[in-house]
């Protein structure tokens, strides 16, 4: 059967319920450094444009409130290569599933879809995680941060998986929980699928959908109408 469908998935808060992993690293390091601790509201307001720029946005809030922060660069480069090692160490400690993530990747390998993970987290990280979660060979690619030149939101990290992927830009879709999917899929003119309580600062009615999700179940129902399309 040939290929219907092209479908691109963002992996921390749309696959995986990475937030706790992802807290107990980030406030591993910022202990270490004399920083608070950040609780998981905090972490999936952070999270989602990779663990450098989590870690420089945190502190800055932390600056915001208190005034004291005053790091240079470098130190944000040890604290992100310390993050890294923690959370590499710890990266399926407390992560799960999303609700009905294992359902529908099985439907949609039945339907001849053709899968993809398109993630800010570097591409090592996502690949560990994906085979230590056991749904890594549902995926014909996976394109973390680091795999191109570029990422989310910059179109051209969904345009390039797809076309390594052998798929169509005109037949495929993205599915994500913030705005740096929605921007990227909206640039690259392919469908968007929001999944709610996504990590993101934004409300659902401040970002760009076509359709709007609580979690997997039942997805085929939306899908479906791409297929037959």
């Amino acid at each position: 059967m040939s290929q219907k469908l092209t479908i691109l998935f963002d992996l921390d808060g749309t696959l995986v319920n990475t937030a706790p992993d992802l807290m107990n690293a980030h406030n591993y390091v910022m202990k270490k450094y004399g920083y608070d601790e950040r609780g998981l509201t905090a972490i999936k307001k952070l999270a989602g444009r990779g663990s450098k720029i989590m870690l420089t946005k945190s502190m800055h809030e932390i600056a915001e409130l208190s005034g004291k922060v005053k790091k240079t660069d470098d130190d944000i480069e040890k604290m992100t290569k310390e993050f890294i090692d923690y959370y590499s160490k710890n990266i399926l400690a407390e992560s799960t599933l999303k609700k009905g993530v294992l359902d529908f990747l099985t439907w949609c390998k039945k339907n001849s879809i053709s899968m993809g993970v398109c993630t800010n987290k570097q591409e090592y990280l996502s690949v560990d995680l994906l085979k230590k979660i056991k749904i890594f060979d549902f995926f014909d690619y996976v394109a973390g941060g680091n795999t191109f030149d570029y990422n989310k939101p910059d179109p051209r990290h969904l345009t390039s998986t797809i076309d390594i992927m052998g798929g169509n830009i005109k037949k495929s879709l993205m599915i994500g929980d913030s705005e740096t999917d929605s921007n990227s899929s909206k640039a690259a003119n392919i469908p968007f699928v929001l999944i709610e309580d996504g990590y993101t600062e934004k409300k659902i009615n401040e970002i760009y959908h076509d359709h709007l999700i609580k979690d997997f179940v039942g997805l085929e129902k939306i899908i479906t109408n791409y297929i037959n399309d």
